[in-house]
């Protein structure tokens, strides 16, 4: 007799279309938009990354700022999910969110984390390698009190990741506080705040014909940037 979980994978499996299936493995793109090499990436990666962010913005790249995070769990489980960039300093990227979530629980335990960033307007990703840590209280303030009214009751009443009985807990609470007098003095609650990553390995890839791909990869090495091509 098959165990449950055999069943359900059977079953499952015979929902789907295997024609659709193998039209998804014949997919392909050719990728014609640019090239990149060692002199182009200059010697210092988040200079390079920032004219890479202007232009995605110039572009109209959908959510340019858009990254995804990955961290692992006490038993080494990865898990990702999207962030958005909201700061720059010289060997650091900012992002802001809930300390008690998982990802900020994650971070407590072991804080090497992973970026990626994907733009295929321009046929290009970035993936970054480093360690985070939470940036200065004034810093999260400040930009805590620069977000609109709305994101800021958000944050608030939002237990972020925790299970919740249904979306109308939610909006009762988010309702309570936007038609409160004290909703245009909200502080920064203690558990939301920042995470500046340090840069200690760098990749930009640029899609190319045949899928010879360009790979330059920067990597710290005694206090200095290691410049590499890698292969596609």
């Amino acid at each position: 007799m098959e165990s449950g979980s055999t069943r359900v994978n059977t079953i499952h499996w015979e929902l789907f279309d295997k024609e659709k299936v193998m039209k998804i493995s014949e997919i392909r793109l050719q990728y014609e938009k640019g090239s990149l090499n060692e002199q182009i990436v200059g010697d210092e990666p988040l200079v390079f990354f920032e004219k890479w962010l202007q232009e995605s913005i110039n572009a109209k790249v959908m959510e340019p700022t858009a990254m995804v995070l990955s961290t692992c769990d006490s038993n080494g489980r990865p898990a990702s999910r999207v962030v958005l960039l909201k700061g720059l300093s010289e060997n650091s990227l900012h992002f802001y969110t809930n300390y008690l979530s998982p990802k900020g629980n994650h971070i407590e335990l072991n804080n090497q984390v992973a970026l990626l960033f994907f733009w295929p307007e321009l046929e290009r990703q970035v993936r970054f390698v480093g360690v985070a840590t939470k940036i200065s209280e004034n810093e999260s303030d400040e930009y805590f009190n620069s977000r609109p009214v709305e994101s800021r009751v958000g944050a608030v009443i939002s237990p972020q990741s925790r299970v919740i009985s249904n979306r109308s807990e939610l909006e009762t609470a988010y309702k309570q506080m936007i038609d409160s007098r004290e909703v245009e003095s909200i502080q920064r609650p203690e558990h939301w705040g920042g995470y500046a990553v340090s840069i200690t390995e760098a990749e930009f890839w640029q899609g190319r014909p045949g899928r010879l791909h360009d790979r330059i990869r920067f990597r710290s090495e005694n206090n200095k940037w290691i410049k590499e091509r890698l292969a596609p």
